[in-house]
């Protein structure tokens, strides 16, 4: 992997990670268009970087994510589904990371859905004085259900978190702060996992790949601060309309090109 490669990608992981769109999704997709080597190291890297994603929700919301002990119990009732999940499914889950059909699919389904959330759960904007602190246990635990759909490549797991608490009547700013909230564990937790699965090649990394890894934290960084203030924006706004379109667009592009005999798939 180049250290252009590795920007780009970091580039795709920040702007799409909070998005209700599919960061891993984006990045799969931009690796078989750039034709880059789905070797072991991409396939930590596009974890790894998360750790820069996390650390900017960290950051824009220093005062409120360091709440009570309760609060820190709720995220983690709510990242134990899915860390149950990927510990059984994390093979399965690796070779759907080389899967573009799987992609385009899953953002044009996602996409349609998207759609019509909006009118589904229209009654919870009424409701403008909910707070995270809301929250209870049985609803993080519900929230993190919703989170296992995510392990699909394309599906978002930012979309399906937030739907998961629009389901449980909280209006669409708390549902996407909590679902910032919660990639906080989930996102360290696949990252660990990810690099304890190959701690042998990490450790024997050359220098040219640390730097890779440093590069891309800290760009995945400072362009997910960028997209999560200019998605609860959108959010709060317009709804989630304009990137349902969005998805259904790139899904139809994507499922054309297969169906034209492109090849789309990563070397």
């Amino acid at each position: 992997m180049s250290l252009l490669e590795a920007i780009l990608l970091a580039i795709v992981e920040g702007l799409t990670e909070f998005l209700p769109i599919s960061s891993t999704g984006h990045m799969i997709i931009t690796a078989a268009f750039a034709q880059m080597k789905a070797d072991n190291f991409f396939k930590m890297f596009i974890v790894a970087i998360q750790l820069g994603a996390i650390l900017s929700v960290v950051v824009l919301y220093w005062k409120r994510f360091f709440q009570s002990l309760d609060f820190y119990f709720k995220l983690i009732v709510a990242f134990i589904p899915a860390a149950v999940l990927g510990l059984l499914l994390k093979k399965h889950i690796d070779v759907l990371l080389e899967r573009v059909d799987v992609v385009a699919i899953a953002l044009l389904l996602g996409g349609i859905i998207l759609l019509f959330v909006d009118k589904w759960f229209a009654k919870n904007e009424l409701n403008q004085s909910q707070t995270t602190q809301d929250i209870n246990y049985k609803t993080a635990f519900i929230i993190g259900c919703f989170q296992c759909i995510s392990m699909i490549p394309g599906v978002s797991r930012s979309a399906s978190t937030i739907i998961g608490g629009l389901t449980q009547n909280l209006n669409r700013k708390v549902a996407a702060e909590f679902s910032f909230f919660l990639a906080v564990p989930t996102m360290f937790a696949a990252t660990a996992k990810s690099v304890w699965d190959v701690k042998e090649d990490f450790l024997n990394q050359t220098q040219e790949q640390w730097i890779l890894f440093l590069v891309g934290n800290v760009v995945a960084f400072v362009v997910a601060m960028l997209a999560i203030k200019f998605f609860i924006g959108i959010l709060t706004k317009h709804g989630f309309k304009v990137f349902g379109w969005y998805r259904i667009a790139i899904g139809i592009i994507l499922l054309s090109l297969i169906i034209g005999g492109y090849s789309l798939e990563m070397l």
